[in-house]
């Protein structure tokens, strides 16, 4: 299994202290992740430190460096309690809002990402959590990726490649063939997370890619039964995830 990475909720105020350490970490095996942008965050959970003041100049050289960047929806706030088409959370920032509701929310978080100097064709949900509004709105707005979904490789989907991430971690590390996207949220993480990540390279340093490998894989086309068989895992995992935190309190 190839695996890739990506980064969720960049913002100027998140986490850098855990974020610069997994970049060092990444610069040391030449791993360039996606990076999710958030272009006008309302979220409040988000804020962790004052801002960076050089955020967006920062963002440009990394993604001249390799780094990809990824619109990560328009400001974070969930407003709907729908898991849409990708259920592993019943919340979402577009799920369930009118067609014209979403495509003006992505076209001002394009808008926004472009006056910094920021073109993107990879989306990124919040919380996982889209519909087949979000997908057509996606389109019309040009993207041509999405980070998300299950399978063993990118796949086509109402026109757009999506490309999966990891249901288990320990199921990354098999000799079956594939793809797929370890999800890094770099705010909450503990320095035993982060020290995980760093035996997992120095024990699978072949095994990683950087980002960009993963948007170059071919995709398959998928049908009907193939996008059943997902929504149906990802509600299933939803679920254990809510029995296993009731069982732990």
């Amino acid at each position: 299994m190839r695996i890739a990475l990506r980064m969720d909720d960049i913002t100027a105020d998140m986490n850098w202290e855990n974020f610069l350490l997994l970049k060092e970490l990444f610069d040391r095996y030449g791993i360039r992740p996606a990076l999710g942008v958030v272009p006008a965050c309302g979220d409040e959970k988000l804020h962790c430190q004052e801002p960076r003041e050089d955020f967006w100049e920062y963002l440009g050289r990394l993604q001249k460096e390799g780094w990809v960047l990824a619109q990560h929806g328009f400001d974070h706030r969930y407003i709907s309690q729908r898991g849409g088409l990708f259920p592993l959370n019943r919340l979402s920032e577009y799920a369930g809002l009118s067609f014209q509701e979403q495509l003006d929310k992505l076209r001002e978080g394009q808008r926004i990402l472009r006056e910094k100097g920021i073109e993107t064709e990879l989306f990124m949900a919040p919380a996982h959590s889209y519909d087949r509004k979000t997908l057509r709105a996606l389109k019309e707005c040009g993207f041509r990726y999405v980070t998300d979904g299950f399978g063993k490789a990118p796949y086509r989907r109402e026109g757009l490649v999506f490309l999966p991430i990891a249901e288990k971690k320990s199921a990354c590390f098999t000799e079956r063939e594939g793809y797929t996207t370890l999800v890094l949220h770099a705010n909450g993480m503990s320095r035993q997370e982060i020290g995980w990540y760093e035996r997992m390279l120095e024990e699978h340093r072949d095994k990683f890619i950087s980002y960009q490998e993963l948007m170059e894989a071919p995709a398959v086309d998928r049908g009907a039964v193939g996008n059943l068989g997902e929504y149906l895992r990802a509600s299933g995992k939803r679920i254990l995830v809510k029995l296993m935190g009731m069982c732990g309190r």
